[in-house]
């Protein structure tokens, strides 16, 4: 934290201001790794893929088994609070379109 603050502290400052459900999602691309490398190992485990449609449903079928719960999605609302709030007016209509 020490050589964080003294050498990229003009990087990590405005990162401080966004709320903390915020800082949650944004500091999730360990996360966004996990995903990618789940998907590739379940391809490199199955190999050779008879049709780009048979590639595409193992990667479906392996990010649907990533949260089997759907507890993940619980997680989000706060965050989508968060940055409605902060965002004003500019993520919901994107969500809507995406959900219509």
């Amino acid at each position: 934290m020490v050589r964080l603050r003294t050498n990229a502290w003009n990087e990590f400052g405005p990162f401080l201001v966004f709320d903390t459900e915020i800082r949650k999602i944004i500091s999730t691309t360990k996360a966004i790794e996990s995903v990618n490398a789940r998907c590739r190992r379940a391809v490199n485990a199955r190999g050779h893929f008879p049709t780009e449609q048979a590639a595409l449903t193992c990667v479906y079928l392996t990010v649907m088994n990533l949260d089997p719960t759907g507890a993940g999605h619980k997680r989000w609302k706060k965050a989508l609070n968060a940055f409605e709030m902060t965002v004003a007016g500019r993520l919901i209509p994107q969500i809507q379109l995406h959900t219509q």
